[in-house]
């Protein structure tokens, strides 16, 4: 059979996991059918750029309309661009779509840049977004909303440059720490090892493995971040006082040491749980109001407790897609060392202490009476607990996981947001 002749037929699920990968798969792309079946997915072979600016509308069209064809550039094993025309039909079982099937042949007379679709501005910004995650950087702004909200309830003084400081070098460190994570999860093999994670939601950005970014330019940017948080933390130490010193260092220390090592604090059994919740609640809140305030007690650190449990409980059910891979690369998270089953319960636990927490603080008058607004986020909890419980081992953990992100953010803003009100 001549090369114009050879078709690709590759068939993947609804999220792109590849299922059967037929010879002529093997002849364009250059993988073996045991090298990609159940361990890829099909962005493997479109350049990151067209994955973000492209497949999902391709994918969108194709369910609607039966299919969807269109003229592109893949990338073999080699790492070589090479044009060619692909055909996108849904995939179907007793009437309800589950997947698709992609049927490719190259483009010989055809330039790869005449191929190649075309990449907006607001692709390439997307990227950015990919690489540093920004979209989760409400773990690290609602705290410091928190912390702001409480300064303002009490009266004592509110800086708006401080309070502004402060939220940016926070959301830095986060993308330091989110850099990091997936510089050392590439390095030590667990990204490569995973192919359960939910899109956007776990096993990292997969910025490298799109190839949006090399593995350098990632612990580049870790750095760059963490140089300009730094930078910050030295413009606030001027203006409030050298606690912030401190913070700024326990911060750098969590962001860098989650996931590199010696320390790897993520495979010590719960010391990376650990220290994201301390980092994410009572650090993070109790730095704020040092950074407005110049001083800090114990119930300002208190005040952050509820919200660094439930970004524990972000971290916590995500572990459970990535649970298997991050087992076999020595990523000994919580999950991983109680098992699924037995890791539901910690999680309802997590959960369950944030409210008694925020409850008990009100009721003893240690917290604002506007603080008891944080359990306007319970029907989440529930809802989220409930398909964990139900869907633990599932695909279907996924709407878990995006509930337990909104539960952050709506009980967060409203704790913030009861403070400032109810006082």
């Amino acid at each position: 059979m001549t090369e114009r002749k050879v078709k690709s037929v590759i068939t993947c699920d609804m999220e792109g996991r590849i299922e059967t990968f037929n010879e002529g798969a093997e002849r364009i792309f250059g993988y073996d059918a045991e090298e990609v079946i159940g361990k890829e997915r099909v962005s493997l072979f479109s350049p990151g750029l067209v994955v973000l600016g492209h497949v999902e509308n391709w994918l969108d069209t194709a369910a609607e309309e039966g299919e969807f064809e269109t003229d592109t550039v893949f990338r073999n094993k080699d790492g070589e661009l090479f044009p060619a025309h692909i055909r996108i039909r849904p995939t179907k079982r007793d009437g309800e779509q589950i997947g698709y099937c992609g049927m490719t042949r190259k483009l010989e007379d055809t330039p790869v840049e005449e191929a190649m679709p075309e990449i907006s501005w607001t692709t390439r910004l997307l990227a950015g977004l990919v690489i540093t995650r920004a979209p989760f950087l409400t773990a690290a702004m609602v705290p410091v909303a928190i912390g702001a909200a409480w300064v303002a309830a009490t009266g004592a003084g509110f800086g708006w440059a401080a309070f502004l400081l402060a939220l940016l070098g926070a959301a830095l460190l986060q993308v330091a720490a989110n850099t990091f994570n997936d510089y050392y999860d590439w390095k030590s093999g667990t990204d490569q090892a995973n192919n359960d994670y939910f899109q956007q939601y776990s096993g990292g950005s997969r910025a490298i493995e799109m190839g949006l970014i090399s593995a350098k330019g990632m612990r580049n940017v870790g750095i760059v971040a963490s140089v300009l948080a730094t930078t910050i933390g030295g413009v606030l130490t001027w203006m409030a006082g050298p606690g912030i010193i401190a913070f700024g260092l326990a911060g750098l220390f969590a962001a860098y040491f989650y996931t590199a090592p010696p320390l790897r604090l993520v495979a010590r059994k719960g010391l990376g749980e650990l220290f994201i919740g301390l980092s994410f609640g009572p650090l993070m809140v109790g730095g704020t109001v040092y950074a407005i305030t110049g001083t800090v007690g114990l119930v300002d650190f208190a005040l952050g407790v509820p919200i660094g449990l439930l970004t524990t409980a972000i971290l916590w059910i995500n572990e459970f897609p990535d649970a298997a891979s991050d087992a076999k690369t020595g990523k000994n998270h919580l999950v991983v060392v109680l098992g699924k089953r037995r890791a539901r319960w910690g999680y309802a636990a997590i959960i369950a202490t944030a409210f008694a927490i925020v409850a008990a603080g009100a009721i003893a008058g240690i917290f604002p009476t506007g603080a008891a607004l944080f359990l306007l986020g319970i029907p989440l909890a529930i809802y989220a607990t409930v398909v964990l419980f139900r869907h633990f081992e599932s695909r279907k953990l996924v709407r878990a996981c995006v509930t337990t992100i909104q539960l952050h953010l709506v009980a967060g803003l409203a704790m913030a947001a009861g403070m400032i009100w109810v006082g």
